[in-house]
């Protein structure tokens, strides 16, 4: 198992202002103290998992039509989205201009089914959906974090830092996180040593002793999905201790009418 850290809780400001519109209004929240892994589970430590369990993810299942009544069939079979790199103008808006369903890809066939894990262990498992890493979670006897713990644990102490590690992106010209370096989303230069995902831990921690709290790939939280967080609280003995997100019901993407699944909150990179 990861090694874990002890996260003591305390009251930051949670949240940004002009980042994205889900990420506001700044607001002053307080968490309790926790423990928390200091590293994102590596293709390693959850092939035991499924090894020992016979666990089958979700990317590895067809969809329920029930859930996704306005999809194709074929968008239905087994499989996960993969990044590619895009040719020609495209617009940003539209996130299937680099995204693509591939049939047979799933988190030991990150790149579709002709891809493997040689050589890839100890990059962080991805193609996990949120009931897959709630499983991994309560194998191991551990809880995935609710968004204020995730975001007090990934400040490090420094509240209101723009990173986690400082106000600097690179300081003294060193990268402290797997980011994208480049012309987005045609190319990734790798300056940072990485073209697309990066070992576990490959970066140094934040002030809490955790890795990768930014840059990397995306990590789940316990919390629905919300498009702004409350307003501040007018009183001091008002602060939220310890919130829980928003409504299921409000996490849907009405955008979206033919994907009838509550969002999930997800935080830190973006492999």
């Amino acid at each position: 198992m990861l090694g874990m850290q002890w996260i003591p809780g305390g009251t930051f400001r949670m949240g940004a202002e002009g980042s994205y519109p889900e990420e506001a209004p700044v607001h002053t929240v307080t968490v309790s103290r926790f423990w928390m892994d200091a590293r994102t589970v590596s293709n390693a430590e959850f092939a035991s998992f499924v090894k020992t369990t016979g666990y089958h993810t979700v990317a590895e299942c067809p969809l329920d039509p029930a859930l996704y009544p306005g999809a194709q069939p074929d968008l239905r079979n087994p499989g996960s989205a993969v990044f590619f790199i895009p040719t020609g103008r495209l617009d940003m808006r539209d996130v299937g201009s680099r995204w693509t369903f591939v049939p047979g890809a799933d988190w030991c066939h990150p790149d579709g089914p002709a891809s493997t894990l040689e050589g890839r262990e100890l990059e962080p498992v991805v193609h996990v959906a949120f009931e897959d890493a709630a499983a991994y979670a309560a194998w191991a006897g551990k809880e995935l974090p609710t968004e204020a713990e995730w975001e007090f644990a990934a400040r490090g102490r420094l509240d209101g830092a723009a990173f986690s590690w400082g106000d600097e992106f690179t300081p003294g010209g060193r990268y402290m996180a797997n980011t994208w370096q480049g012309p987005f989303p045609f190319q990734d230069t790798g300056t940072d040593g990485f073209v697309g995902r990066a070992s576990v831990g490959s970066f140094p921690p934040n002030g809490y002793g955790l890795y990768d709290m930014a840059g990397n790939v995306w990590e789940w939280t316990t919390d629905w999905y919300s498009p702004r967080h409350p307003a501040e609280a007018e009183s001091p003995c008002c602060v939220p201790r310890n919130p829980r997100g928003g409504a299921e019901t409000l996490s849907y993407d009405h955008e979206q009418p033919f994907v009838r699944i509550p969002r999930k909150v997800i935080k830190g990179g973006s492999y």
